[in-house]
């Protein structure tokens, strides 16, 4: 590469750490920021001044993402801590998920946007329960990717025996889960070794460090094909009289959830099934060529179409599936059950509507995905359910697009979320 060449830009990517407490997920990205040289000096310093509080020889990078003063207090981590870096060819959002499995709701959230997965085993305790858990609940709610992170080999005197033993360990769980796609990587996120820079204590490890592996990940929406989805989020018509250009301006404002759009492309509006085509895209008042996924845009259409709120612009000849009745594994947040009398709202994309649970079909053990009778859902409980709505949703299966299979549920008495759920 020359001097003044561009750097080819790998997008942004966001990851998971997660894992069994004190497995290090804290320590293992405030060495990827520090290693990276994306930590300011005046955070440095604070954390410096941390540890020699805590009487520790040397800096404690797992203060960089414990923000929470009762999570320095108890050294552990209690709710998603989110965390921002970029390298020269990458830009990343780092979610560090909690342990415990008090904190599952905590950790389906993190998982949700989430394209990759970091899970973290101690080289001294190998696959524990809560690395199965988090492990079925990042495959559960789609994340594509993931990488074990045996950390800690410093403390079994660098041993592949002890990191073949903990892979062969691991894979026989995968297999029994249909779990796949599944990187494993040796490290000592206390030292060093294999995050950022190789270090000299691993050299039977040939392949990448984990920062490696990170900038060459795929793109979310990458996976596989997913056909043009835009939820209308507001009408924009322009009121100024010294203007005229402006009198029959109508540019329909969202962002586009999956796939791409272009001038030219055909479309259907829901839930009115008329068809038109899109006459420009525009970017701040300005035409651009196209809009690709998570892109926020404006869209004009090539006929007068009435289009509200909640609507849904989709591709023409792949158009989601209209549906009144929602069958769907669902995370429940709230410490109020899920209630069978009660009326929820379901915000799926920019519409909400009004639902009934109609029934629990059945509870999963996190641990086991075993199926369980359920009569009522409580906090983090994971379950399939079926809600009948008063109106309906433009929805994709979950596992064929993460955007628009994805909805949350709201308590309407006082608009707390109180529960997410994914479309099957």
């Amino acid at each position: 590469m020359s001097p003044t060449a561009t750097p080819e830009d790998h997008g942004l990517l966001r990851f998971l750490t997660c894992g069994s407490v004190d497995d290090g997920k804290s320590t293992l990205i405030g060495r990827l920021l520090y290693d990276s040289k994306t930590i300011l000096a005046d955070t440095l310093s604070a954390i410096a001044k941390t540890s020699q509080k805590r009487g520790l020889e040397s800096v404690d990078l797992s203060l960089l993402t414990d923000g929470l003063q009762a999570e320095r207090e108890q050294g552990i981590t209690i709710d998603v801590a989110y965390r921002y870096f970029s390298t020269g060819t990458r830009k990343y959002i780092i979610a560090d998920a909690p342990g415990h499995e008090q904190y599952t709701r905590n950790m389906v959230t993190a998982a949700s946007t989430a394209n990759l997965a970091v899970i973290l085993v101690d080289a001294r305790k190998g696959v524990l329960t809560q690395t199965r858990r988090h492990s079925i609940l990042a495959h559960l709610v789609g994340i594509p990717h993931l990488i074990v992170a045996i950390n800690k080999m410093d403390l079994v005197g660098y041993s592949q025996d002890v990191f073949r033993k903990i892979m062969d360990d691991y894979l026989a769980f995968a297999a029994r889960r249909g779990i796949e796609d599944v990187h494993f990587i040796p490290l000592s996120a206390l030292n060093g070794d294999m995050v950022v820079e190789r270090g000299e204590a691993l050299d039977w490890y040939q392949g990448p460090t984990l920062l490696e592996i990170l900038e060459n990940a795929p793109l979310a929406h990458s996976e596989h094909g997913e056909p043009f989805r835009f939820p209308v989020q507001y009408v924009c018509r322009p009121q100024d009289s010294a203007n005229p250009a402006l009198h029959d301006y109508r540019g329909f404002m969202g962002r586009v959830e999956s796939g791409a759009v272009r001038a030219g492309d055909a479309v259907t509006v829901l839930p009115s099934g008329l068809s038109t085509t899109v006459k420009a895209v525009q970017l701040g008042g300005v035409d651009i060529d196209a809009a690709a996924t998570e892109q926020s845009v404006t869209l004009l259409l090539g006929d007068e179409i009435d289009v509200s709120r909640g609507d849904m612009i989709a591709a023409r000849d792949a158009l989601p599936a209209a549906k009144k009745e929602l069958e769907a594994i669902v995370c429940w947040f709230s410490e109020t059950p899920l209630d069978r009398a009660r009326t929820y709202l379901i915000r799926h994309t920019a519409r909400e509507v009004k639902a009934k649970l109609t029934a629990i079909v059945h509870k999963l053990d996190v641990n086991t995905l075993e199926r369980l009778p359920a009569e009522k859902l409580t906090m983090n409980d994971i379950a399939r359910v079926q809600f009948k709505l008063a109106q309906p949703v433009f929805a994709d299966p979950y596992a064929d697009n993460r955007a628009t299979g994805a909805f949350i549920v709201i308590d309407e008495s006082n608009n707390n979320t109180v529960g997410a759920g994914m479309i099957q």
